[in-house]
C-alpha cells in the first residue's frame, strides 16, 4: 500500500534548521510531482515547495524562497527539505505529498500524516 512516512520536524530557536525527510512507498515515485505542504493552527494549508517529476524543476512559496530548498532522491524513493533561517511564521504541520495528473485526466495524490515544526525561542 501506499506510504509516506514525514521524518525530522522538532523544536528549534528562531534562525535554526531543520531537515525534513520524507520517504515513500507503494507507487511509482519517479512519475509523481512531489511536495511539501504545512499547515498552521487557524490558516489553510499551503504549498511550500515543489519537486516536479522528470527533472521539471522546483517552486517555491515566496515567503520561503532563499531560505527552504527541496530535493528528491529517486534512487531512495525520498524528498527532502531543508529549512534555514527559521522564522515563528514558519510554525506548522508540515505534510508529503506525491502528485500526478495524467494525460486522460486522472490524478492521484497521496499525503502522510504530518510532522511539527515549531519555531520559537
Amino acid at each position: 500500500q501506499v506510504q509516506l512516512v514525514e521524518s525530522g520536524g522538532g523544536l528549534v530557536q528562531p534562525g535554526g534548521s531543520l531537515r525534513l525527510s520524507c520517504a515513500a512507498s507503494g507507487f511509482p515515485f519517479s512519475n509523481y510531482d512531489m511536495n511539501w505542504y504545512r499547515q498552521a493552527p487557524g490558516k489553510e494549508r499551503e504549498l511550500v515547495a515543489a519537486t516536479l517529476r522528470h527533472g521539471g524543476g522546483t517552486n517555491y512559496l515566496d515567503s520561503v524562497k532563499g531560505r527552504f530548498t527541496i530535493s528528491r532522491d529517486n534512487a531512495k524513493n525520498t524528498i527532502y527539505l531543508q529549512m534555514n533561517s527559521l522564522k515563528p511564521e514558519d510554525t506548522a504541520v508540515y505534510y508529503c505529498n506525491a502528485h500526478v495528473l495524467l494525460s486522460d485526466a486522472t490524478r492521484y495524490q497521496y499525503w502522510g500524516q504530518g510532522t511539527q515544526v515549531t519555531v520559537s525561542s
